[in-house]
């Protein structure tokens, strides 16, 4: 079931029409202007519009995205503009409206008893963090983007971040959507309810649709309570099992509190070390490390007594080589810079390939082991520099050319080597693109790796709520 393109461009009446409802201000039509917007984080992805709108409030999306279904001009919805699989960007042909949501960026309530914050699509993750936090609330997503990405943006991506393991990604945060549909009416489903069993929960559609269903304009959000007590760590590790190994022992002792269980390979580590200023190597002969974060309501339950005892047990019993904990603020963000460092360095380092991948989490060892050997075959030599959030079984499995080869040499072998990865990664039951989406990187991908039977549902879910294929057209699935 094709989804018909949306291949009529705009004519200047409509451009009109279109400028007049984003009102005073909304919208950019100087080159100049436009052009940030026309491509992606990390510039593989370039596009043309001819405009680009900028409504301030949801009856102002819904009036523009009502004209563009009339005229059948297709609309790309834009957040932050953070993601990396070229989601939110238009495509070559100068004929889809560019709509950007920051201007929608009201923090509309706050519920501190209800452990709900209520934000409008443009609003910046940080934002919402900062307004959380004066209501001594938590709002736990949290990734390396916070300070520019939208939350319009992490629902369409069902963003992910480095505290799922303990909070889950966006689909477990939200609880009610606001959405503009493929025809211009507003479906207001701001509920703030944890129970609900009326139906079909048809807020998870727009969740990870990547705005080819409908546009998020706001959402109400889960919060939490804050910590009260954090133990930040590093341990080195033998190799990925012992890592498993000793996540298992760290949530059970913790009563299921780890937040954040960070896997890093030594040549990602020595890379950063010698790239990014700043980053320091606290065993630079482990074989890999793991960055450990662990939280807790309460300051009086010993939890760092826990953790050392359990860390110190995981030593005696060869589980660990040996571990860290950060005695301040200061020495935990020095950790997590060694985590941070790893991404740049690798940008330094030249052109990778890059995978964001995950199976479960008791699989992990398995695939770094089969995904070494699959790529190997295809690149004798290849250096692969997996990190990434082994607690949730999300790796970021990054190649570099050998030391003797070329970036070049790598990039001409770029086609082989992700379907090698690939490959071992749906051969085990995983997920080609674990927090990132498909956007136009993946799309076409994705076919090898889903079921008819799942390919025909989603172009279904498609045909049913955007006939028009006016909604981000080209991208997540064709």
């Amino acid at each position: 079931m094709a989804q018909p393109p949306a291949t009529r461009p705009p004519d200047s009446a409509l451009l009109e029409r279109l400028k007049a409802a984003a009102g005073r201000g909304g919208a950019l039509e100087d080159e100049s202007d436009i052009a940030p917007y026309l491509t992606d984080w990390r510039d593989l992805f370039h596009g043309r519009a001819p405009l680009v709108l900028r409504p301030d409030t949801t009856e102002r999306v819904s009036e523009i995205v009502r004209l563009c279904a009339e005229a059948r001009v297709g609309i790309v919805p834009q957040g932050g503009n953070t993601g990396l699989v070229g989601g939110s960007v238009p495509d070559a042909s100068g004929a889809q409206i560019l709509l950007l949501l920051s201007r929608l960026n009201r923090i509309r309530a706050v519920d501190a008893g209800d452990f709900t914050i209520t934000a409008e699509a443009g609003c910046v993750l940080a934002e919402v963090q900062e307004a959380a936090e004066r209501v001594d609330r938590l709002f736990p997503l949290s990734l390396g983007s916070e300070g520019r990405c939208q939350i319009g943006g992490l629902i369409s991506t069902n963003a992910g971040g480095t505290a799922v393991l303990r909070y889950g990604n966006m689909r477990e945060l939200v609880l009610g959507i606001e959405a503009v549909l493929p025809d211009g009416r507003i479906w207001d489903g701001l509920r703030r309810l944890r129970k609900d069993n009326t139906g079909y929960d048809l807020k998870q559609l727009f969740i990870g649709a990547e705005g080819t269903l409908g546009i998020v304009t706001a959402a109400v959000l889960k919060l939490f309570p804050r910590p009260r007590e954090t133990v930040t760590g590093l341990a080195a590790v033998a190799d990925a099992r012992a890592a498993v190994a000793l996540l298992g022992r760290l949530r059970a002792v913790s009563g299921d509190g780890v937040t954040s269980f960070e896997l890093m390979a030594r040549n990602a580590i020595a890379l950063a070390a010698e790239a990014v200023p700043g980053t320091a190597d606290p065993f630079p002969d482990a074989p890999w490390c793991v960055l450990i974060e662990i939280g807790s309501g309460s300051e009086r339950m010993g939890l760092r007594d826990a953790v050392e005892g359990a860390l110190g047990q995981a030593i005696e019993d060869k589980i660990a080589l040996d571990a860290t904990l950060a005695a301040n603020d200061a020495q935990a963000r020095r950790l997590w810079h060694l985590r941070e460092a790893i991404v740049e360095a690798q940008r330094l380092s030249g052109p990778s390939i890059k995978h964001d991948v995950s199976v479960p989490v008791s699989a992990v060892p398995e695939m770094l082991d089969r995904a070494g050997a699959a790529v190997a075959a295809v690149v004798p030599g290849v250096r692969p520099m997996p990190f990434g959030h082994a607690g949730d079984g999300n790796i970021h499995y990054n190649l570099l050319p050998p030391l003797a080869g070329s970036h070049a040499d790598l990039v001409d072998k770029a086609d082989a080597l992700t379907r090698a990865v690939h490959d071992v990664v749906a051969a085990m039951g995983g997920s080609i693109s674990a927090e990132h989406g498909l956007g136009q990187l993946r799309r076409d991908e994705i076919l090898r790796y889903k079921s008819p039977v799942e390919l025909e549902l989603m172009r279904q879910v498609k045909s049913a709520l955007d006939p028009l294929g006016i909604m981000n057209p080209g991208k997540l699935i064709r």
